[in-house]
């Protein structure tokens, strides 16, 4: 498998475990009113949305997408399985849901190891150009024309960064406020 299939299989990989996967189980787990599994997708969601917005970042050949994709990857483990409270209370919860749940979190976690040490190829992407960063560029390029046709790739990036802007700040709260105030415990206060 040459570096341009390996590319697009991980897109496809990416829309189905990080888009389709966890919006089913979200829109399950809103059925059946889980809380634990439903806080755990929001905060799934909060981190995972570093990935769209190094899609954006990519669309206008900012080359800070390489790190901020690459980051997403480790950052969603970390987020699935940081929280003790929701990881205990999901561990005993029974039914279909839970284990679909738990199922998805193990391949995530999976899949995200694989696409870090993948990712490792385009990190040399922040300092200089190379025929790898073309290659990774390819599959914003191909959503944009699909969702976002006639819009210029620098009004795109500009909401990439944007986005990068807000997810920082937000972290950087969380780090320094909201984790010394709860540690491990997602659903106090």
């Amino acid at each position: 498998m040459d570096l341009r299939q390996a590319v697009w299989l991980d897109f496809r990989l990416a829309v189905l475990f990080t888009v389709i996967a966890p919006l089913g189980l979200l829109v399950w787990t809103f059925q059946v009113k889980s809380n634990p599994i439903w806080r755990s997708l929001v905060i799934y969601w909060r981190v995972s949305s570093l990935l769209a917005i190094s899609v954006y970042l990519l669309m206008a050949a900012n080359p800070l997408a390489y790190l901020t994709g690459w980051l997403a990857r480790i950052l969603i483990p970390v987020g699935l399985w940081f929280w003790r409270d929701i990881n205990d209370a999901v561990d005993i919860l029974p039914g279909k849901l839970a284990f679909a749940y738990r199922s998805w979190r193990w391949a995530m976690t999976f899949y995200c190891g694989v696409g870090t040490v993948f990712g490792l190829t385009f990190l040399p992407c922040l300092v200089s150009a190379q025929p790898a960063c073309g290659v990774l560029a390819e599959v914003p390029l191909a959503f944009k024309d699909i969702f976002h046709r006639g819009v210029p790739a620098n009004t795109l990036g500009l909401w990439g960064g944007l986005g990068l802007a807000v997810y920082a700040l937000y972290f950087v709260v969380f780090l320094t406020v909201g984790l010394p105030r709860t540690g491990r415990f997602a659903l106090r206060g």
